[in-house]
């Protein structure tokens, strides 16, 4: 059974990699569109979450993320089924060591382990992360992923930055501070954990890249290895803290309303998986994080133009200015291979 008259997934190419650790490469045309759907479908996907969190004051935070990889795991499954995907770059010859209905050798599944393991500890400590600080200064705090993001895949990949990237990055991890200089509170357990986060964030997004070509397997067999291992661990997780009993007691969960917007939110987190594994892989870890830095910005004008409510703060808009000019910095950089 192969797959043929089939086009392969765009992944990035191995190529040399001395030239990759020593410059940075440009920017292709698919790797535009790639940071350009993940900040579209990261906006959408804010909008739906907070449609059923707010509107209808869903209480499990959790039980809508498990619902995510639940409905994503199923849609590869059946699109693998029917073949109209693989689950690795290359044309994809079945195996004798594949796991039966898995797709995949199991020696595969084990060397995303760190990828799966990363992203569950990312998840859990933002969850605790968001609790002892403000939410101006922890979006300060976490914008300066991206510095940590630059210096594991230092360690990890002894990728080097061009000095206009590293100065963009500067201006962005300025301006972060400049919109959060009027909550300076200091609490040390929670920048302790705010910063852990940060740490887990950049693990993440620079295994994506790396066990992506050590494994073989493209954006959709990445995704399918992360829901195999998540999905049951975070299924035991909301049923230990109570959180699948609230569900079912939750009184709009018949409600036709809730139950679409649930859907679009499950739809648009398996689109928005697929850019951030694709980003990732075709540009880089730092370029995801600054998407991601970008993609706030835009939320938050988003939500001042439809929903209003926000006072006027000089230093807040001069620091997302900053925000905004050091992503478009970055982002010029990239394109042009500075």
């Amino acid at each position: 059974m192969e797959f043929k008259d089939r086009k392969t997934l765009p992944v990035s190419k191995s190529g040399n990699d001395d030239d990759r650790r020593n410059v940075s490469s440009p920017m292709t045309r698919t790797g535009v569109y790639a940071a350009v759907s993940y900040m579209a479908c990261a906006v959408l996907l804010i909008m739906f979450n907070k449609a059923a969190l707010s509107s209808y004051k869903f209480p499990c935070a959790n039980v809508i993320t498990l619902f995510q990889m639940i409905c994503s795991s199923i849609l590869l499954y059946a699109l693998r089924c029917r073949k109209i995907i693989s689950f690795r770059g290359d044309s994809e010859i079945p195996s004798t060591k594949n796991i039966p209905g898995i797709f995949i050798p199991s020696n595969t599944l084990i060397k995303t382990l760190p990828l799966a393991i990363s992203y569950l500890l990312y998840m859990l400590v933002s969850m605790e992360s968001v609790r002892g600080v403000s939410v101006p200064m922890y979006t300060t705090l976490r914008r300066t992923t991206v510095a940590f993001t630059m210096i594991v895949e230092y360690v990890l990949a002894r990728q080097k930055y061009s000095i206009y990237v590293i100065g963009s990055v500067g201006i962005i991890i300025l301006g972060a501070f400049v919109a959060g200089a009027r909550d300076l509170s200091f609490d040390s357990y929670a920048y302790a954990i705010v910063f852990s986060a940060n740490i887990c964030t950049a693990i993440y997004l620079a295994s994506i890249a790396r066990i992506g070509k050590s494994s073989g397997l493209n954006s959709f067999g990445l995704m399918w290895c992360n829901g195999l291992i998540c999905t049951p661990i975070l299924l035991l997780w909301t049923w230990a803290c109570g959180d699948l009993q609230l569900t079912a007691n939750f009184s709009y969960l018949s409600s036709p309303g809730f139950q679409v917007v649930m859907l679009l939110s499950c739809v648009m987190a398996f689109l928005l998986n697929y850019a951030v594994f694709l980003n990732t892989t075709l540009n880089s870890a730092v370029t995801q994080t600054i998407c991601g830095n970008l993609k706030d910005l835009f939320t938050i004008g988003l939500g001042w133009l439809l929903f209003g409510g926000l006072p006027f703060d000089l230093l807040n808009v001069v620091g997302q200015s900053l925000g905004f000019l050091g992503s478009c910095t970055y982002a010029f950089c990239k394109i042009k291979g500075l």
